[in-house]
């Protein structure tokens, strides 16, 4: 592993933000670090830049250890969340801020930071100012100025947290892609699901200041492996109907079973030929632009599904066939995913 964490514990005074973490990461990779507010993403992230020092554990990167290196000798470039330009300087100078602390040559400054400046879409901004800008195209000068220095690591911490919607998801892409065309490993924290999973290579999902499990965004949305990752991940409903429960056999003593809304396929035939069918009736429709939300009830169960021909005219009080395709079980702090 290109990135190493082992055993890191942080606290502030009695409380844990991160204990006894282990968890590596490989070169060139987009990891995205993804859990609720309080789970320790953000100090995984602050620890490893060397912002904060951890109370145990080691760090390596690339087979060295940096324990008691101080932050600006790790060679890591860090994009915060509210960009933290300089106000006072153009884009040209925010981006050189890094190299001439550095007393790079003039030569080299001006061409570092003309390629950064291409590299990221803002060609012909060198002369504005931050107040001047976009939001979207402020966070591309913040990723400039990270990236201008050469660093081995770039660290993102909720880079599209200020930025609105729309461009959010234009951003997404355009790092994925950023990424891949420098091939700077990269790790970004999120609390957003379907930003970790659109973006990243890979994901780790932190609970509680642990780490629940790492894996590629289809293992972490296919097979979580944990009760909290299971619900954390996706939408869930909480299943109790027990004629429900018996169609997946489900283990006796589990704790909780979970269906997601695309396992609940509304139709007399189900979508695949083992699924089981129940009859149900539709309490709400609520039209998504690109989709239609359905609410079933089934006995006393909820469940939820989504059809995605939105010329549907199905209302509240229709009877309908409907069928499940799988459901969670999670029992003793695992989870298996089962099917009829």
């Amino acid at each position: 592993m290109y990135i190493e964490l082992e055993n890191i514990t942080k606290r502030f005074g009695l409380f844990a933000a991160i204990e006894d973490v282990s968890v590596g990461i490989q070169e060139g990779k987009l990891t995205a670090l993804l859990g609720p507010s309080g789970s320790g993403k953000t100090t995984i992230l602050r620890v490893l830049a060397g912002l904060e020092t951890q109370d145990e554990g080691s760090i390596y990167i690339d087979g060295e250890c940096v324990d008691g290196v101080p932050a600006g000798k790790r060679n890591i470039g860090f994009v915060f969340q509210n960009y933290a330009l300089f106000r006072y300087m153009t884009v040209y100078d925010n981006v050189a801020f890094g190299l001439k602390v550095k007393k790079r040559p003039k030569a080299e400054i001006k061409k570092t930071v003309m390629d950064m400046i291409e590299l990221v879409g803002l060609s012909g901004t060198e002369k504005r100012y931050p107040n001047q800008l976009s939001g979207g195209q402020r966070q591309r000068v913040a990723f400039a100025r990270a990236l201008a220095s050469d660093p081995k690591i770039l660290l993102l911490d909720e880079p599209f947290a200020a930025i609105d919607a729309k461009v959010r998801a234009e951003l997404r892409g355009w790092l994925k892609d950023m990424i891949a065309r420098v091939g700077i490993t990269s790790i970004f924290v999120t609390h957003d699901q379907d930003e970790a999973i659109e973006v990243a290579d890979e994901i780790i999902v932190t609970n509680s200041g642990h780490v629940d499990q790492v894996g590629t965004p289809q293992e972490i949305y296919l097979h979580p492996e944990t009760p909290f990752v299971a619900k954390f991940i996706g939408e869930n409903i909480s299943v109790e109907n027990a004629d429900l429960l018996k169609a997946f056999s489900v283990p006796q003593g589990t704790d909780e079973v979970l269906v997601r809304p695309e396992a609940v396929y509304v139709g007399s035939e189900p979508a695949h030929p083992n699924d089981p069918v129940f009859s149900g009736e539709v309490t709400d429709v609520s039209f998504r632009g690109n989709s239609i939300q359905l609410k079933l009830r089934y006995g006393d169960q909820e469940l939820i599904s989504f059809l995605h021909d939105t010329s549907c005219d199905l209302t509240a009080g229709d009877a309908v066939d409907f069928s499940v395709s799988n459901v969670f079980a999670c029992k003793d702090g695992n989870v298996e995913v089962l099917t009829a």
